[in-house]
């Protein structure tokens, strides 16, 4: 499903570091791979390669038999899902309802199917009961759900979630395991917590120093 070939990126063209190396891997359908590495090992500078915020000095990012380039931007995008580590750089309008349903709103979907997209978005992640609370009331583990419910709702294959687990207690790690659980894309998950990654993945990666190791 999404495939990684020879990814190198460097924050500035002249920069003698590459962030990342030479990266490749692949995640299957419905794949849960947890990305794994040390502070500054690349993590979450894959992520926003994925998504084309970071461009690639060289290699291949593809998505089924779409590649990422400028003109497949938007396409890569909806087929990509990220969700930042820290819900305050996502959530921007003012309840979850209208949050979630920007992305599709974005796309002109029709509002009626925008409607029913959101709705049973947040049934699935159960909190249906949140849908017309203003974002900034939400507890730290509400607002990590919005911010997925937002992303949910633009139907992607794959999930790219960034330490998830960030700013979470006990009890909060425990629903959002539950949530992911029952989801179908596949995802990349860069985390730091072992037992989450042990048991919501499949299958680990591990990063160091801008190489898969």
């Amino acid at each position: 499903m999404l495939t990684v070939e020879h990814l190198t990126v460097k924050y500035a063209p002249t920069d003698a570091h590459c962030a990342l190396s030479d990266v490749s891997f692949s995640i299957r359908e419905h794949e849960r791979v947890a990305l794994l590495g040390p502070n500054g090992a690349g993590k979450s500078t894959l992520l926003l390669a994925l998504v084309g915020i970071l461009p690639a000095q060289s290699g291949v990012i593809r998505m089924g038999d779409t590649i990422l380039e400028k003109e497949s931007l938007s396409e890569i995008r909806r087929k990509l899902g990220l969700v930042f580590q820290n819900p305050d750089d996502q959530l921007f309008m003012p309840t979850v309802f209208q949050d979630a349903a920007f992305g599709p709103r974005n796309y002109g979907i029709p509002e009626e199917q925008v409607a029913q997209t959101v709705e049973k978005t947040l049934e699935t992640l159960g909190i249906s009961h949140l849908r017309d609370r203003m974002i900034h009331k939400l507890s730290g583990g509400e607002k990590r759900l919005a911010a997925l419910a937002g992303v949910l709702a633009m139907h992607p294959e794959v999930l790219l979630l960034d330490e998830p687990t960030s700013f979470l207690d006990l009890d909060a790690t425990r629903r959002l395991i539950q949530c992911l659980s029952s989801l179908e894309p596949g995802m990349l998950i860069p985390t730091h917590d072992l037992a989450f990654a042990r048991e919501l993945c499949d299958r680990f990666l591990f990063l160091s120093h801008g190489k898969l190791v």
